[in-house]
């Protein structure tokens, strides 16, 4: 009997022992950020949530002739957009006021799209597939490609397409666009002349192929926190 109380009381000093050992974390392993993330961070996109204010204007060149010319001033966080033409200044709340400013509202997702589009990529609801090598459009590159296509019932273009393309450092080169997904009349333009501003990139000229359509910005600035 006495054997059997010492065996038993080693037994509970173990399991004690093994209680008061503390427990191993095993962290999960980092995730690997998907390619679409990839081409948004390489822009910046984490120094994009310090921004307060950003102020840019939009400018198309055909020809050699200036069609159109639009300023903006967005503060992301209060969602306040105004844009301003040599006409007229309008100030709206892009979240709130988009239906009763729509004509505005479609010209300030347009232009947006064109100097943030990597950003779009993570923020945006869409489909994408990745390739890791095609042809681009203008260049004739070898490069990798990423196709995206919106729903068809996502904001004021539904079902568009753009297929992306760009090198390993994940900065887009060359895009296509595909209003509403059609292959009738694809539009390819460069994505150039990036410029950082505040650890956020920005490509400040878009050209086609012949040269005969210029869009870009001037005039870009950056507030921050």
């Amino acid at each position: 009997m006495k054997n059997y109380y010492t065996l038993l009381t080693a037994f509970v000093l173990i399991l004690s022992g093994c209680k008061n050992e503390p427990e191993e974390k095993h962290s999960e392993p980092e995730k690997e950020p998907t390619v679409v993330e990839k081409i948004a961070n390489a822009n910046g996109l984490e120094n994009f949530d310090n921004i307060t204010e950003l102020k840019y204007t939009f400018n198309v060149k055909v020809n050699d002739s200036l069609r159109t010319s639009r300023a903006w001033t967005w503060e992301p966080k209060t969602n306040t957009v105004t844009l301003t033409t040599p006409d007229s200044t309008v100030t709206y709340n892009h979240k709130s006021e988009a239906a009763a400013h729509e004509w505005v509202d479609q010209r300030f997702i347009n232009d947006q799209y064109w100097l943030l589009f990597p950003f779009h990529l993570v923020w945006d609801e869409m489909k994408w597939q990745h390739e890791e090598e095609a042809t681009a459009p203008i260049s004739g590159e070898t490069m990798e490609r990423v196709i995206v296509t919106y729903p068809a019932g996502a904001g004021y273009t539904p079902g568009d397409v753009y297929e992306v393309y760009f090198d390993d450092d994940h900065i887009i080169k060359e895009w296509v666009y595909k209003s509403g997904g059609s292959e009738e009349n694809p539009f390819a333009a460069t994505w150039e002349e990036y410029e950082d501003l505040k650890g956020v990139k920005i490509a400040t000229r878009h050209r086609n192929e012949d040269g005969s359509f210029e869009l870009f910005f001037d005039g870009i600035e950056i507030k921050t926190e």
